[in-house]
């Protein structure tokens, strides 16, 4: 099967099965991802088909959704090569993206930390920040009925993935916790660039949201 025909299937393969998706992890993230792929691929070689197809397949059954099945996904992304013929070298290299992308706490060490690998993770973790990420942050919360700020409840340094799963402060603490460590876990050139934009979003955004709870303008 050539190249851009399988994109394309898995394309639609996995946009119907992200139709009822959260917002933050449904298929226009997948297409957000794809883009900052495309940037950091202008500066960067790395066999294209591998990282779209990883990020294709990256959220198709996040554990988030899936009582932290950590398996689902990767057995449906296996299930659709074998399905559609893909060579099992290629499948390989696309799980091991699936497999690793996720943030999880910081606490997932890719066993195999190849171009491609890296490429997906920048793309991904660039969808975390900025304005962006804020929007998908406070979506997320909603959805997950947390609350939005507590001023008893503070950011928290987790000790294992699961107790980064399992937490549910607020969205605020989120910042802390996670979204203002990934500028510095970018790997390419392009992505180190835009994350320190994106970054200082972030920033501001706080700093603002602490005047305004302390009464100002």
């Amino acid at each position: 099967m050539k190249k851009k025909v399988l994109i394309k299937k898995a394309s639609r393969f996995v946009r119907k099965s992200l139709e009822n998706a959260e917002g933050g992890h449904d298929w226009l993230h997948v297409k957000r991802v794809l883009r900052n792929a495309r940037m950091i691929m202008k500066k960067k070689k790395a066999d294209k088909t591998i990282v779209y197809l990883g990020l294709i397949f990256h959220d198709l059954a996040d554990p988030k959704f899936n009582h932290g099945d950590k398996e689902k996904g990767i057995k449906l992304t296996r299930a659709f090569f074998e399905e559609t013929g893909v060579k099992e070298k290629t499948a390989r290299k696309v799980i091991n993206i699936v497999q690793n992308i996720s943030y999880n706490g910081g606490f997932q060490v890719a066993k195999k930390l190849s171009g491609e690998l890296k490429i997906a993770r920048d793309a991904d973790r660039l969808d975390a920040m900025g304005a962006i990420g804020i929007a998908r942050a406070f979506h997320f919360g909603g959805y997950s009925g947390r609350k939005i700020y507590d001023p008893g409840i503070k950011p928290v340094k987790y000790h294992s993935e699961q107790e980064y799963r399992e937490n549910n402060n607020p969205t605020i603490n989120h910042f802390h916790e996670k979204l203002l460590r990934l500028r510095k876990q970018m790997n390419s050139r392009v992505a180190k660039k835009i994350a320190r934009k994106r970054h200082k979003f972030l920033e501001d955004f706080l700093q603002q949201f602490k005047r305004e709870l302390k009464g100002k303008s």
